[in-house]
């Protein structure tokens, strides 16, 4: 498992030709927590949007994200129903994270994810603050059988809480 801005800001790379076609500016995850998309750093300021569906990743490595060839990279569609990580109006990054009985249990920093079947999100890294952190750490929510995306919040089920674990070591292996 690997956190989320490790992958952001990988180059990707083109298995048959060997150039590097661009890097990840962002990920577009759909509502069972599964990425989508890869968004592409653009080159220049006027250009279009370019993306890679998550299905095109030859392989999501430690120091770049292989594709098989260019042609797998399209423009991004005019209507994207996915949830951004990072960046635009419907982003996970900043989102409290509420229980069905309104407790907050934090705000998410990063989310965990696992590679073996397609991109899946398969926890969050929560805040509760600056100080909270530097004091105590963050906290690993494992991704609970139900989360439902708001517009200002995700809600999780109340035993969500039980599951919460520190965060003293890397989680990565």
């Amino acid at each position: 498992m690997r956190r989320a801005r490790d992958v952001i800001g990988l180059p990707v790379m083109c298995l048959e030709s060997g150039k590097q076609a661009g890097e990840v500016k962002d990920l577009l995850l759909d509502e069972k927590w599964l990425v989508r998309m890869l968004l592409l750093e653009t080159k220049h300021w006027y250009s279009d949007p370019m993306c890679i569906r998550a299905e095109d990743v030859a392989a999501l490595g430690e120091d770049a994200v292989m594709i098989p060839c260019e042609e797998v990279i399209a423009g991004l569609p005019e209507e994207v129903p996915y949830r951004s990580l990072i960046c635009g109006d419907c982003k996970v990054k900043g989102i409290p994270v509420l229980t069905a009985n309104g407790r907050e249990l934090g705000i998410v920093e990063d989310v965990y994810l696992q590679a073996d079947q397609g991109i899946k999100v398969i926890g969050y890294e929560l805040s509760e603050g600056f100080l909270t952190d530097l004091r105590e750490g963050r906290k690993w929510l494992p991704l609970p059988d139900s989360v439902k995306a708001g517009e200002d919040v995700l809600i999780v089920p109340v035993h969500a809480s039980d599951t919460l674990q520190e965060i003293f070591e890397s989680k990565e292996e």
